[in-house]
């Protein structure tokens, strides 16, 4: 999730900070989600939203195939925080393919600095 997007949409996130996801990776057709994958990491933001926000925010014409999933994150100085993922609740098949949505994922994770070899994984 991004940020600055968010707060175009009228949210607030705060506490924003970078963090994984062991034993996910992440999964685009035409949208994206989580999937579990024993020894992958799944590279991303946390941040706190208001239980109002996210409602509005998952309520948008295709989100509400998403569904909340209790993950444990790890931030960089190895700290485990209890979050919810907002993860298909079908993920999309390997072969489903959505490049232009993977390139501007595959971008915000460049700018938001996350590990470069998961940056080359999104696709």
């Amino acid at each position: 999730m991004d940020a600055e997007a968010l707060r175009s949409k009228g949210a607030h996130p705060a506490n924003v900070r970078p963090a994984a996801v062991p034993g996910y990776t992440i999964r685009i057709g035409k949208r994206a989600t989580l999937v579990r994958e024993p020894g992958s990491s799944a590279y991303g933001v946390l941040m706190d939203l208001p239980p109002n926000e996210i409602d509005a925010l998952y309520s948008g014409p295709g989100l509400d195939a998403y569904r909340p999933e209790p993950v444990v994150a790890l931030t960089p100085g190895r700290e485990r925080i209890p979050a919810l993922c907002f993860n298909l609740v079908a993920p999309p098949s390997p072969a489903e393919v959505n490049q232009e949505y993977a390139d501007q994922l595959r971008e915000l994770a460049h700018r938001l600095g996350l590990p470069p070899d998961y940056v080359d994984r999104i696709r």
